[in-house]
């Protein structure tokens, strides 16, 4: 199966759908232009690129949401919080590592701090 994310005016992905490997076939090769003329032909809409469930091409798999970035090409997560910054591997940073300890932690945006979740309950 493959997989095709459908990109707005902007590059914002607005939907992921899943066409037979047979369907982006050219001259019995795999070929992202035939896929995406497949998914334009089957949905009367434009603007289609391969995604990959395995993160084998465009750094992730494609989710809505998502913004495609042209010049890298690749997928860029939307950002979680206002404080954090995308680094030069498209990946989000926050303003402070979080720590290395083992235990579970949540961003606190308002404290911009790391905060220890509780241990479950045994």
């Amino acid at each position: 199966m493959a997989h095709y994310a459908e990109l707005d005016k902007n590059n914002i992905v607005i939907q992921v759908i899943v066409i037979n490997n047979s369907d982006e076939l050219k001259d019995g090769i795999e070929d992202e232009s035939t896929g995406a003329a497949f998914c334009a032909a089957l949905t009367g809409r434009p603007s289609w690129k391969k995604t990959s469930y395995n993160n084998n091409i465009r750094k992730r798999y494609a989710n809505i949401g998502f913004t495609y970035d042209p010049v890298k090409d690749v997928f860029v997560a939307p950002k979680p919080y206002p404080s954090w910054i995308l680094d030069d591997n498209s990946d989000w940073q926050p303003p402070v590592p979080m720590p290395t300890d083992g235990g579970m932690y949540t961003w606190d945006e308002a404290e911009q701090q790391w905060v220890l979740l509780p241990e479950p309950p045994v």
